[in-house]
């Protein structure tokens, strides 16, 4: 209908939003990616050979951490059975199962049609959980109640090596041209004691309330709030070859 739009390209958020897709994009340019496997609904459940426990089990293709919880990350074959079913008759989708890892939660926001900026390294903490897996589950992202009884925090990441924190960009940049993202973006990742960054998902327009990381991460960044807003804008424009002055 040639009718400027903000956010990303359908092309882009197709390859995104598949998670198994993305994962096997990005495998083939070396990018590191957890072991995985999907199960499609009615298929047989049996651990990979090349896979081993813990595992989080996951829909394939929502987001906003729509069905994890602290069960979807399981230990044996008959939890990894009923987490799948789970998937696939709560919500009906496909499931995959992804190697889980142990480490910090990364967001990085990136912002931009050809060149892309890419926005400081964002870190989802848990300060006072001494139980159970450290996940973003559907009441950490949600439930505020929940997040101040977990004393879970967001904000710039710190304590990053130098050279982990030019690779988490470098990655950012590889991953939007790979998948062909722009507009605005952000890469999540799991970064290990050992500093390698994991990429777990690309989330094309993910949220941009005000107190979301996007936004936060944009702020700390010196991009005010209303600018960013007017630059999302003006990359919708610009992608239509319109003047936005």
């Amino acid at each position: 209908m040639q009718i400027p739009y903000t956010g990303c390209n359908p092309r882009g958020v197709m390859m995104a939003k598949g998670k198994d897709l993305s994962k096997k994009l990005l495998k083939h340019h070396r990018i590191p990616v957890p072991n995985f496997e999907v199960f499609g609904v009615g298929q047989k459940v049996r651990k990979p050979r090349h896979m081993k426990y813990p595992i989080i089990v996951k829909s394939i293709s929502e987001d906003a951490s729509k069905g994890i919880s602290q069960a979807s990350v399981v230990e044996s074959d008959e939890r990894l059975a009923e987490r799948v079913n789970f998937v696939h008759e709560r919500i009906g989708t496909a499931a995959i199962a992804e190697q889980y890892i142990d480490g910090r939660e990364i967001y990085v926001g990136m912002i931009g049609n050809g060149r892309k900026r890419v926005l400081p390294i964002w870190e989802l903490e848990f300060s006072r959980q001494t139980s159970g897996w450290m996940i973003a589950t559907e009441k950490v992202k949600h439930d505020p109640d929940y997040q101040e009884k977990r004393g879970v925090l967001q904000g710039p990441a710190e304590n990053l090596d130098a050279n982990v924190a030019k690779r988490i960009r470098d990655l950012v940049r590889r991953i939007s041209t790979i998948l062909e993202l722009d507009g605005y973006a952000r890469i999540d990742f799991r970064l290990t004691a050992d500093g390698i960054p994991y990429f777990i998902e690309a989330n094309p327009n993910p949220e941009i309330a005000s107190e979301e990381e996007f936004a936060q991460a944009a702020l700390y960044d010196n991009i005010e709030y209303p600018d960013l807003l007017n630059k999302i804008i003006e990359l919708g424009l610009e992608r239509a070859g319109v003047d936005a002055s």
